[in-house]
């Protein structure tokens, strides 16, 4: 496994993610990777794996997927396969075998969850909610109001989907434009957030709005094109400012009262980004520890080069040692598991 992504980050993270027994995944669609970052002794571990344009990451249960360029890969959790994996003194905690992959097309998926028995996830090509089998591309389930067909014109930029019980209860875009990347004209502050499935507008001129997650029955989401953390009212609809992190922010998860917050880049050569206040201070991307308690941010891990834009982040609990194992990893291929027995060509594990 490669390990060549440099990352510079202060003494306090790895004892973080070692007390809260967490280990953090992300999203960088740029070089095509889902990183595992997890403490080693006072270190950080990086363990990056290769997919065509990553995106989105759901976790539920045993259950891993992450949403790529033109599939959805889904992933399951066994460790019983510990001992022909775990080699050469390594001892996984969590070990994820890849199970099945949805070939969509390229619909640009972007937010990815597990409903009840149902994989959905933001279609943002053809600007809408979406579930998958194996019968078609995807199937439609939702869009907001102001979309009036389905065609793959990604007409406001729809991104970010939060469930409840379930279902996909929120959801943002950047722009209720119902034109071919209508988005794209006036994005600064056309941002809104959308209660599914009434396609209610909670919120308006919201700043390149992403992320949006419920932590402890209060829901968050982030105003990426301002850098900042806000709180949703959803009921007087307002919003409170958290934080200001004054840098591209998108990707937000929550662990023990701590959010992990992805930050971006912004490239000099960026069409979409370019003209944001915040670029200047948008040099470099990594991810951002902000403890809710006392509102300060108690860590940081940014990355020197090669990673320039996250996407998503999440966080896998109880395991501060997890592997990710794709199909692309042959010399795993021969791994056979069943209820109650694993093999390996011909040698019962």
């Amino acid at each position: 496994m490669e390990n060549k992504y440099k990352i510079s980050y202060n003494i306090e993270v790895p004892a973080i993610l070692k007390k809260n027994k967490i280990s953090i995944l992300l999203t960088t669609y740029q070089p095509g990777k889902l990183i595992i970052i997890s403490p080693e002794n006072d270190l950080l571990l990086q363990k990056p794996i290769s997919f065509k344009k990553p995106m989105g990451i759901a976790i539920q249960g045993n259950k891993l997927a992450v949403a790529c360029q033109d599939e959805i890969i889904i992933f399951s959790k066994n460790e019983n396969v510990g001992s022909f994996i775990n080699k050469d003194s390594t001892n996984f905690d969590s070990i994820f075998l890849q199970r099945s992959s949805y070939h969509t097309g390229t619909l640009d998926i972007h937010d990815l969850d597990f409903g009840d028995g149902l994989l959905w996830g933001v279609n943002t090509l053809f600007s809408c909610l979406s579930i998958f089998d194996i019968n078609h591309s995807f199937k439609p389930k939702w869009k907001p109001n102001f979309i009036s067909n389905l065609v793959p014109e990604d007409k406001c930029h729809l991104n970010g989907m939060e469930m409840v019980d379930s279902l996909p209860k929120y959801a943002t875009s950047l722009s209720i434009d119902d034109t071919k990347q209508g988005w794209r004209i006036n994005k600064l502050n056309t941002g809104v957030l959308i209660e599914v499935p009434t396609g209610e507008i909670i919120l308006s001129n919201l700043s390149m709005p992403h992320s949006p997650r419920i932590y402890k029955n209060e829901l968050y989401l982030l105003e990426s094109g301002k850098g900042t953390l806000v709180k949703v009212n959803t009921t007087k609809k307002i919003v409170e400012v958290i934080y200001n992190f004054n840098c591209f922010i998108r990707g937000l998860a929550f662990s023990n009262g701590i959010a992990f917050i992805g930050k971006s880049l912004i490239r000099d050569d960026s069409v979409d980004f370019n003209h944001l206040e915040i670029k200047e201070n948008s040099k470099n991307a990594g991810v951002i520890m902000f403890n809710l308690e006392t509102m300060s941010i108690i860590g940081e891990i940014n990355y020197e080069k090669d990673i320039q834009e996250l996407y998503d982040i999440q966080i896998l609990e109880n395991s501060l040692n997890p592997i990710i194992i794709s199909n692309e990893l042959k010399e795993y291929n021969d791994i056979i598991t069943f209820p109650g027995n694993v093999f390996c060509k011909n040698t019962t594990i």
